[in-house]
């Protein structure tokens, strides 16, 4: 695994050994990426169940203001930090060690993402949960782009009914990214 592109482009990292994550492979990370180029410059990133943090470093490569990474696996955490230490983007990281909705709670009124980003574990709801406590939160705002990645059977058909609609999805072989905003009004 490694950056894809950007200023710490190639820089090899490091992925938590076990089968609890998921590292999203180059070519998959690659495609990501063309679709969010336009988001990036300056953006405040937030990237929820990082894993080894290789999405939201890959964002501050390709120029993300500042990441916001959050893992609450100690193995997972170790591979954060040394990646961010080797690629050289620890002042422009901030790193919960928490849970997810601990941190979003931890967030509010403290931070305004641009781009938020999660790969949760698949087929526990987890992302719908996430989805739902965003509807009210201050840390999103009617232009901020939400990016679920899921396993492909993963059904979105309660978006609406949250007040947000799907911009795009890309299809993978194993899984999907899910392109979300909130709705007009």
């Amino acid at each position: 695994m490694r950056v894809v592109a950007g200023v710490a482009r190639s820089l090899k990292l490091c992925a938590p050994e076990g089968m609890d994550t998921r590292p999203t492979s180059d070519r998959t990370k690659e495609t990501l990426f063309n679709v969010l180029q336009d988001e990036l410059p300056d953006c405040n990133f937030l990237d929820l169940f990082s894993g080894s943090g290789a999405i939201g470093i890959e964002a501050l490569s390709r120029g993300a203001k500042r990441a916001v990474f959050v893992e609450n696996s100690k193995t997972a955490l170790a591979c954060i930090e040394n990646n961010l230490e080797h690629t050289k983007f620890v002042d422009k990281s901030l790193v919960l060690r928490q849970d997810v909705f601990v941190s979003l709670q931890f967030l509010e009124f403290k931070e305004t993402f641009d781009v938020v980003f999660m790969d949760p574990p698949y087929n526990k709801e987890l992302e719908q949960r996430v989805l739902e406590y965003l509807t009210m939160s201050s840390i999103i705002t009617q232009d901020t782009l939400i990016v679920v990645e899921a396993a492909l059977n993963t059904d979105f058909s309660y978006l609406s009914s949250l007040g947000y609609e799907i911009i795009k999805e890309k299809k993978y072989k194993n899984n999907k990214h899910v392109f979300i905003q909130k709705g007009e009004r």
